[in-house]
C-alpha cells in the first residue's frame, strides 16, 4: 500500500478544461453555445478554442502570462474562458462597466500581455490604454465584432482598426484546430485572476487555481441539482466570478448556453419560448426586471433561476415563483476565504500613482 502514491500514471491535474475535452466527445454534436442565429456544437466549440489557444500562442502568450476580456455574454466571451488557460495564460475577466482608470489599474496591476474587447468597449479600452505613463508597455488589443449589429454599431469600427491588431475571428481561422494545449504541471497552477468591482476601496485581486475552478464548478452542479443537457441562460455576467461557475459547469453536463448581450425581460422572454429554457442565474436585480415587465405571463414551463449577492425580498422573490420560476437565494456569491492572494496594497500604490483617490 506504501508504493500507491501518486504518478503520471494514476494522478492528473484537476482542471476545468478537461470538462471541455470530455464534452466533445461526450456531447459531440449536441448544442453548445446558441447566439442570435448562431448555433455551435460541443465539438465544434472544443475546436474553435483550440484554434485561439493557438493562435495566442504564436503572439507569444505563455504560461503564466495573464489575457483579459473586455466583453458581454457573447459566444466569444464564453469560448475564452477555455482558450485562455487551454494557452496556459491566467483569464482576466473585467467588468464592462469600469471607467478607463480602473480598467487602466487593472490592466497595469495584472500585466496584462493581450486584452479581448468588445466592440461597444473599444473606446473604453483605448482610453484606458492611453492613461498608461509614457514608455510603459501596453497589451496587444483583439476586437471582438458582432455580426448580429454590423450595420449598426460597428460602422465605426474600420477607422479603429489601426489601434487592434486583429480581430477574434481572425484568430480562430488562423488557429491550428490540432493545438496540443498546455496542460498545467500542478493542479494549483494559477487559471483565473478576478477583481472586485473597486466601489468601497481600491480593486482586490484574487487568483484561483485550476483544483479550485475544478471543485467550484462541479459542487456548483451538484448543490443546485443540475441534470444533464440543460438549455442555460445568460443572464448573469461571465465577468461576475466567471459566471459563478457555471461557464464550466455546463461543458460538464452538455447544457447549451444561450448567450445574452444585454439583460432586458422581452429580450429574455423571447429567448426562453424560443429555446425551452431550463436554468438562469442572475442578481436579484434580474429577478425585478423579470417580474416588472408589462404584460408578462406565467411561463409555459418552470425554469429554476438561482440568486445571489444582497438577499433580495421576499416579495421579489414570491412574485418570480408566482410566474413559475423556481428560485435558489444563496446567501453571497463568493466565499469569504479563496484560493489565491489579495494584492490590495499593490493596487491602492498604482491608483496613487495616478492621482486616484482611496
Amino acid at each position: 500500500m506504501d508504493e500507491l502514491k501518486p504518478s503520471p500514471v494514476n494522478s492528473t491535474p484537476l482542471t476545468p478544461i478537461a470538462f471541455l475535452e470530455r464534452a466533445a466527445v461526450a456531447y459531440a454534436d449536441c448544442p453548445s453555445i446558441i447566439y442570435n442565429d448562431t448555433t455551435f456544437t460541443w465539438s465544434q466549440t472544443n475546436r474553435r478554442c483550440l484554434q485561439v489557444a493557438s493562435s495566442l500562442s504564436s503572439y507569444g502568450i505563455k504560461t503564466g502570462h495573464v489575457v483579459s476580456v473586455l466583453a458581454p455574454n457573447v459566444p466569444a466571451t464564453y469560448e475564452l474562458q477555455f482558450a485562455v488557460p487551454m494557452a496556459g495564460a491566467i483569464l482576466h475577466n473585467i467588468n464592462t462597466r469600469l471607467d478607463a482608470r480602473n480598467v487602466c489599474i487593472l490592466l497595469r496591476h495584472s500585466e496584462s500581455k493581450l486584452v479581448f474587447v468588445d466592440y461597444l468597449s473599444r473606446e473604453l479600452i483605448l482610453e484606458a490604454v492611453s492613461l498608461f505613463p509614457p514608455n510603459t508597455k501596453r497589451p496587444t488589443l483583439v476586437l471582438i465584432t458582432d455580426d448580429a449589429d454590423a450595420a449598426a454599431d460597428q460602422s465605426s469600427c474600420s477607422s479603429l482598426t489601426a489601434y487592434f491588431s486583429c480581430s477574434y475571428e481572425d484568430m480562430v481561422e488562423k488557429g491550428d484546430p490540432g493545438f496540443k494545449w498546455v496542460q498545467p504541471q500542478s493542479e494549483w497552477d494559477p487559471v483565473v485572476l478576478n477583481y472586485t468591482s473597486g466601489t468601497t476601496s481600491s480593486p482586490k485581486g484574487v487568483v484561483q487555481s485550476h483544483r479550485g475552478i475544478f471543485i467550484v464548478s462541479a459542487t456548483a452542479l451538484i448543490d443546485w441539482g443540475v441534470p444533464k443537457h440543460p438549455v442555460y441562460l445568460w443572464a448573469l455576467p461571465i465577468f461576475h466570478t466567471n459566471g459563478w461557475s457555471h461557464v464550466w459547469g455546463m461543458a460538464a453536463v452538455g447544457g447549451t448556453n444561450i448567450c445574452l448581450r444585454k439583460v432586458e425581460a422581452p429580450t429574455i422572454y423571447n429567448l426562453i419560448d424560443r429555446h425551452g429554457v431550463t436554468h438562469m442565474s442572475g442578481a436579484p436585480v434580474v429577478l425585478n426586471i423579470l417580474t416588472k415587465s408589462p404584460d408578462v405571463e406565467p411561463l409555459k414551463n418552470p425554469i429554476h433561476i438561482l440568486t445571489a449577492g444582497a438577499p433580495p425580498p421576499a416579495a421579489v422573490i414570491l412574485r418570480t415563483e408566482s410566474l413559475g420560476f423556481v428560485t435558489v437565494v444563496f446567501k453571497d456569491e463568493l466565499p469569504r476565504t479563496s484560493t489565491g492572494k489579495i494584492q490590495k496594497f499593490v493596487l491602492k500604490e498604482i491608483a496613487k500613482g495616478m492621482g486616484l483617490k482611496k
